[in-house]
């Protein structure tokens, strides 16, 4: 009798616990804070961007997003645990143009940005600037770059690592003036900012949404804007096309991915929810005050995003081999 009770007692048990997974499984996505991993360090230019995006589409989804940085190897680290998590929605990631630069500039290469994730949509375009530690002498971007052509044995250009937006940008600006600088790579671009205040590195490139404030301080002297318009959080700095130099255009998009095999009702809910986010007058005025521009919604779908990357591998693909800079 004690035998049959107790087996009576565990079909039950298992009969209930099958039950409950069944239930959780059938719970709402999401029913859990969601992870956000920025490939790079806290405080950059890809973090601001991802923590004013989290915040606003937090109030879409009902739940918290949390934002992790994930930094190293120019954003392949993040990126790659990103497409090795599980599929479930509850791993997201935020990454800019290095997500297409990483094929051509790494030998081996963990996963594949075409085959490996589930696009989501295209957030916002930040254009970048060249900047100098704020004592540097030129007083125009035409001395500036008179300046850097007579010095170049004897400045530095920091860059927040191989393959990252300000390495990319300065690999342009330097083919374009024709005069190689030593470069000085940092762990993220927050790091490659602090050294550039405290006056340790002498030049860098990198986005509006980490220069902004700085220029507006003084802390750091800025000298061109990489744009085709100048920007309007920073009228009075010439565009480098204005400065004599069309082909140093460089504007940093930004997108956000999920791993691949992620269920498409999910993806459906972060795409609304990306959207969402991006029509949020808090966030627009976030990235508005950074120079940054909000992609509209025809851009911030699936498709568009894929597309974009299949484009810029090709366009930079090029760049990158003529440049002749590579990472294992």
């Amino acid at each position: 009798m004690n035998f049959v009770r107790r087996a009576l007692m565990v079909a039950c048990a298992a009969a209930l616990g099958t039950a409950s997974l069944a239930a959780h499984a059938a719970d709402p996505y999401p029913n859990k804070p969601v992870t956000m991993v920025v490939p790079f360090s806290a405080g950059g230019p890809t973090d601001n961007v991802a923590r004013a995006l989290a915040e606003s589409m937090r109030k879409s989804l009902g739940q918290q997003i949390v934002v992790e940085n994930v930094g190293g190897a120019g954003g392949t680290v993040g990126t790659n645990r990103v497409a090795k998590a599980q599929p479930d929605g509850y791993t997201v990631l935020l990454m800019h143009i290095g997500f297409s630069t990483a094929p051509s500039l790494y030998r081996k290469l963990a996963y594949n940005p075409e085959t490996d994730f589930e696009p989501i949509g295209l957030v916002v375009e930040v254009p970048m600037t060249i900047v100098a530690r704020s004592d540097f002498a030129p007083a125009n971007f035409k001395d500036f770059v008179a300046h850097l052509k007579a010095n170049k044995d004897k400045l530095n250009f920091a860059n927040a690592g191989i393959g990252s937006a300000s390495h990319l940008c300065g690999l342009m600006f330097m083919s374009s003036i024709q005069t190689d600088i030593q470069t000085v790579p940092f762990k993220g671009t927050s790091d490659a900012m602090t050294a550039l205040i405290g006056k340790q590195v002498d030049l860098m490139c990198d986005q509006t949404t980490n220069t902004t404030e700085q220029i507006r301080a003084n802390r750091i002297k800025a000298y061109a804007v990489t744009s085709g318009a100048r920007v309007e959080t920073l009228p009075s700095i010439p565009t480098t096309a204005e400065s004599g130099f069309p082909n140093v255009q460089v504007g940093v998009w930004h997108g956000v991915w999920v791993p691949k095999g992620t269920p498409k009702p999910v993806i459906d809910k972060l795409v609304a929810a990306v959207n969402d986010g991006m029509k949020d007058p808090a966030f627009r005025d976030r990235m508005a005050k950074l120079g940054a521009t909000v992609y509209p919604a025809s851009r911030a779908t699936p498709a568009a995003l894929g597309d974009h990357v299949k484009k810029e591998i090709a366009r930079w693909g090029p760049i990158i081999k003529a440049a002749g800079v590579y990472a294992d």
